[in-house]
This record gives structure tokens, C-alpha cells and sequence, in this order.
């Protein structure tokens, strides 16, 4: 017989294991600890996919092999009646034979590899970071990039089910009650930021009063979509059938939903199967076309697809070499551009079902959005940010500055500046005329005007930009962050005018409504915090009701008078579904100050 391969084990491959383990718990001060104390980044195990829950199917699999020792009677025959369980940490004393001393027995031939820490190798961290910031239950990413998508670790409740209220009774439903923020309260001790944060107003969260159920009745605000069978990452309203609405999830499905009827039974109208042959197949990114007829949708399985409005494939392609974190159309539809993890970002002609153009970045892409109908812009773990021609094999101009991975960008309405936020902790906003309108054409801009927004003490992962003007003409915008806050600055002058810090873990979503009165946060605490701007003050919250809370992603939704809803992507397995126009404190406000 031929000798059998050598089982081999050393204490790299081992930290690699816990590291990822510790990713997956969220507990993120540990992880890197081990990161820089093991000197992980000089792995060449790092940069492997080790797969979410590894090290507990591995423990599972040693146990298995434990009961095979303890049980294995020879001539093919097995102990099958032991009524005693096996742990990692305690001996097993088989209930058939009490008195007997457990005993573990080596072939004779066997030999145990010693634990030796292996020599340090060129690796990078980039998928662990990516996933974790996309998502909070992700795949790779989910360790690594979380997502992010949040691609991240699971999501501890910060209120347990069935907790007490304030009032003394225990209440298992979601919460939702409007209330006004505390202006001036002082922020409580968190880690050291790297600059001075410069005094800026603060809303600390107060007390939490008489939780209220909703979804009971057709009053309530809030109303949950249940069809999904996994997380729910993404969701995406269609711009022009406003009662469609879509959702995708961890087990690579995408549902269509009819919202016409106002049903607690509402059932998704169409189902899309996006699952491949590929274990991770989570949906990272749902994008609808201007016209409303076309759905790009992007996933771990590192497949574009793109859907009819009736849920039929209209063109799929297998290009990419890795998940694909971002896929956005132009604003006239005719480009789709994707980001993905295999360092590249591609440019598809819609029409023709084909590649136009790849560019490379030197790190993984993460997320990516358009400026006008021929520029767009890429960021990437590796601390640049491209800006895109579809004319041009090249960038036009690369933005740098950030001192740490660029997690995502977003064009203004006008598409002249451009919002970035980095793992550096700081925000910046880049000047895209003289980029857009170059005095040289050919000649590639580096660096830009931009301005620096700093503030936050852990990764800045949120960003959007207020759709109105606030004094002298001044843009605003908001920043989420893994340090539990949300930000508002002015745009112009760098000055943060609010902090919220009302989230108990971090921020996942942020979005200002398309009016620009109101911005909502959803987090891993399972918390939906809405924002008066104009005040400055939160209004109202919710908490989902599940043991599973995270809030991953929200898109707002207004047209007319009778329309001004969120939809938001939970970690439950369902998509709620937040009626603005049944929230009292929401009502008295338009009529204090009615829209213009």
C-alpha cells in the first residue's frame, strides 16, 4: 500500500482559524490583537477564504472522530447505544461502561506534527476588513470584506427579546417610539482618534420610553415583508413602477414585491434564483436602471446578472474572478459599471450584452458610483479613489489622500463634487469640475482639491449627501460609522454641525429622504433612528423584534403627496417597510413647515 500523506499542522494555520473565528463573533479588539501579536498580516493563510463557522465544523469533525475512537469496537462493528454526549472540554465516559477510564488510543504509526509557527509570508487583509464592513453575517468579506457588506460578524442585541420596559412589563415586539434628542448631553469615553475632534454639538440617546408593538394594525408605521429564508443584505425600490419593490439575500434569492395592496399578507410577486454552484452566493448589490426595466444584480458567486422587470435573465456573464461588491447603472442606462474583489473594475454595454472596458485597481474594489452619463468613479482597499471616462482604458484622475481602505463613495445631485470614506476614519470631499473639465486633457490628475471631515474614531463605512441646500447655499451631508455615531457636516467648510449618537453598535445604513428633511440610521443594535435635519433632533425609532436584529441596508422613497416610505434590509429574514406618513411626529412636522 502507498504510505498516506502526512497529516501536517502548524500554529500559523491554527491562529489563521481563531483569527477568522473572532471575526465572525464580533469580537474585533481580540482579532487584532492576535492580527499583530501573531504577525498574521505575513501570512500567506490570510488572504485564504476560510469560510464562516470553519473552526467550529473543524471542532465538530474532531469529535465525530472522538466518537469513533471511544465506540469503535473492531470487525466492523460499532457501539450505537451510548446515551453520553461529547464535548470539547470534557472527557467522555461511555454510559454503557461508567466505571472504565476513558482512554484515547494512536495507531502506532501515527505521529503528532508539533505546533511550529511557520515563517512570515507577504499576505494582505483586505478580504477579512471588506466583509465585515458590507454586511453583518457575509461570507469571506462577512471576516473579511462584509460585506460590507457588511460582510461582517454576527450581530449581538443589544435589547434581548422579552426584556423588561420601563414601565415593569415584559414586551417581546419591536419598538417604535417617537421621541426628541438631547442636545448638549456629553459623548461617553471611546478610543483615542489619531487627530483632535474639534467641539461639535452632540445628541446622546435618552432614556428609552414605552415601547409601543407595531405592524398590529393599519395605523402602525411599520409593516414586514416575510419570503426570505436567510438574511436580508440589499433592497432597491424601482424608479418608475412605484409600488415595486425589491429585496435580495444571503441564499442568493431576489424577490419582487407588489406593495399596490396595502396587505399584511403581501407576498413577492416574483421570485429570481440567482444560487450557482459556488457555496457563497450572497446578493451584495440590487440596482435598477433609470427606465425601470432592468435589474443589475451583483453577488459572492463573482457573477453579473442582469433581470428584465419580469423577472427574466437578460444577460449574465462570468468575467469577473471574484464577488462583485458594487454594480450601478448610468444615469441614462446605457453603461452598467461593477466593482468586484478580484482588484478590477468593468464596464458592460447594456444594449449590446458585452465588456467595453476593465480597469485595475491594486487592492479589491468596494463600491463605485457615476458622476455624470460618461464619468464615473472606483475606490479600492488600495487607499485610491480612480475617476473613469468611458472613453478612456485609463483613469482620468487618481484621487489620493486616504490613509486607509476607501469603503465607499457617492457623486452630489449636481455629480461636481465627490464624498469618500476610508477605514483612516475620516471622510473627504473631492472638487470634480477642473477633473471633469480638465485644462489638459490627456494629462492624468492626481491628488485634487478635496476637504477633510474628521471626527469619527473607528472606520467611517456610511456616507450620503442631503438632495437640499442649507445656509448660504452650503451642501450638507452625513457620515456613518463602526464607532456607533452619525455625523452631519457642512460640506463647504468641513464643520461637523451634529453628532448622534443614539446606535449602541455599528452603523450599517444611512440616507437622507429626497426631500432632504429627513435622515434615517440602521445599525447592528437592530435600531432605525430617524432624524428632523432642520432640528437636528431624532423623532422617532424602531427596534426590530428579532433575536437577529441588524438593519443592513435602507433606500427611501417619495413621489407625490401620498408616498414617503423606507424600505429596509434585516438580518431577520424579512424587509420592513417604514410609513412615513403614519408617524405622528413626522405628520406635525410637515405641518409646522409644510414642503415648498
Amino acid at each position: 500500500m502507498t504510505a498516506a500523506a502526512p497529516i501536517t499542522i502548524n500554529a500559523d494555520e491554527v491562529n489563521c482559524l481563531i483569527y477568522a473565528y473572532l471575526k465572525d463573533s464580533g469580537f474585533q479588539h481580540t482579532a487584532f490583537c492576535l492580527l499583530k501579536e501573531g504577525h498574521l498580516h505575513h501570512s500567506v493563510h490570510l488572504e485564504k477564504h476560510i469560510p464562516r463557522g470553519e473552526l467550529i465544523e473543524l471542532l465538530i469533525k474532531a469529535l465525530l472522530y472522538t466518537e469513533v475512537e471511544a465506540h469503535w469496537r473492531g470487525n466492523n462493528d460499532m457501539t450505537g447505544n451510548c446515551t453520553a454526549g461529547f464535548s470539547l472540554l470534557e472527557t467522555h465516559i461511555c454510559s454503557l461502561n461508567p466505571g472504565a477510564k476513558p482512554t484515547v488510543k494512536l495507531p502506532a504509526n501515527s505521529a503528532v506534527t508539533p505546533l511550529i509557527m511557520a515563517p512570515p509570508s507577504t499576505s494582505v487583509t483586505e478580504l477579512s476588513d471588506a466583509a465585515q464592513k458590507r454586511k453583518a453575517s457575509t461570507p469571506v468579506a462577512e471576516e473579511g470584506h462584509p460585506d460590507k457588506r457588511q460582510k461582517t460578524a454576527e450581530v449581538e442585541s443589544v435589547v434581548e427579546v422579552g426584556e423588561k420596559n420601563t414601565d415593569g412589563s415584559t414586551s417581546t415586539s419591536r419598538r417604535a417610539q417617537p421621541e426628541t434628542g438631547k442636545k448638549g448631553a456629553k459623548r461617553g469615553k471611546s478610543p483615542k482618534s489619531k487627530s483632535p475632534v474639534p467641539t461639535t454639538p452632540v445628541i446622546a440617546p435618552a432614556p428609552e420610553t414605552g415601547p409601543t408593538a407595531e405592524g398590529e394594525g393599519s395605523g402602525d408605521p411599520v409593516r414586514l415583508l416575510k419570503g426570505h429564508d436567510t438574511e436580508v443584505f440589499v433592497c432597491a425600490w424601482n424608479p418608475v413602477h412605484h409600488d415595486v419593490l425589491t429585496s435580495g439575500s444571503k441564499d442568493a434569492v431576489v424577490h419582487l414585491w407588489d406593495l399596490s395592496q396595502d396587505s399584511k399578507t403581501s407576498k413577492p410577486y416574483q421570485t429570481i434564483d440567482c444560487s450557482s454552484t459556488k457555496v457563497d452566493s450572497d446578493l451584495t448589490s440590487l440596482d435598477w436602471n433609470c427606465h425601470g426595466t432592468l435589474l443589475s444584480v451583483g453577488s459572492y458567486d463573482a457573477t453579473l446578472r442582469i433581470y428584465t422587470a419580469s423577472a427574466e435573465l437578460y444577460f449574465e456573464s462570468r468575467l469577473h474572478k471574484g464577488p462583485i461588491f458594487a454594480t450601478r447603472f448610468s444615469k441614462d442606462g446605457k453603461w452598467l459599471a461593477t466593482a468586484s474583489l478580484d482588484n478590477t473594475v468593468c464596464l458592460w454595454d447594456v444594449e449590446n450584452k458585452q465588456r467595453r472596458m476593465q480597469y485595475k485597481h491594486r487592492g479589491i474594489c468596494l463600491d463605485l458610483d457615476w458622476l455624470d452619463e460618461e464619468l464615473f468613479a472606483s475606490c479600492s482597499a488600495d487607499k485610491v479613489i480612480h475617476v473613469l471616462s468611458v472613453n478612456h482604458p485609463e483613469p482620468i484622475a487618481v484621487l489620493t489622500g486616504h490613509e486607509g481602505e476607501v469603503n465607499q463613495i457617492k457623486a452630489n445631485p449636481s455629480g461636481t463634487r465627490l464624498m469618500s470614506c476610508s477605514d483612516d476614519m475620516t471622510a473627504r470631499i473631492w472638487e470634480m469640475r477642473r477633473v471633469k473639465h480638465p485644462s489638459q486633457p490627456d494629462q492624468v490628475a492626481v491628488s485634487g482639491e478635496m476637504r477633510l471631515l474628521e471626527g469619527h474614531r473607528n472606520w467611517v463605512t456610511g456616507i450620503s449627501w442631503s438632495p437640499t441646500k442649507i445656509a448660504k447655499g452650503h451642501e450638507l451631508v452625513a457620515t456613518a460609522s463602526f464607532d456607533s455615531t452619525a455625523r452631519l457636516w457642512d460640506a463647504d467648510t468641513g464643520i461637523c454641525l451634529q453628532a448622534f449618537t443614539h446606535h449602541k453598535k455599528p452603523i450599517y445604513s444611512i440616507a437622507f429622504s429626497p426631500d432632504g428633511r429627513w435622515l434615517a440610521t440602521g445599525g447592528g443594535d437592530g435600531w432605525v433612528h430617524l432624524y428632523d435635519v432642520a432640528e437636528r433632533q431624532k423623532i422617532w425609532s424602531w427596534l426590530s423584534e428579532h433575536q437577529k436584529r441588524a438593519i443592513f441596508e435602507m433606500t427611501w422613497q417619495q413621489h407625490g403627496n401620498g408616498i414617503n416610505r423606507v424600505a429596509i434590509a434585516l438580518q431577520s429574514h424579512k424587509v420592513g417597510l417604514i410609513d412615513l406618513t403614519r408617524i405622528p411626529t413626522v405628520r406635525k412636522a410637515y405641518r409646522r413647515r409644510p414642503t415648498s
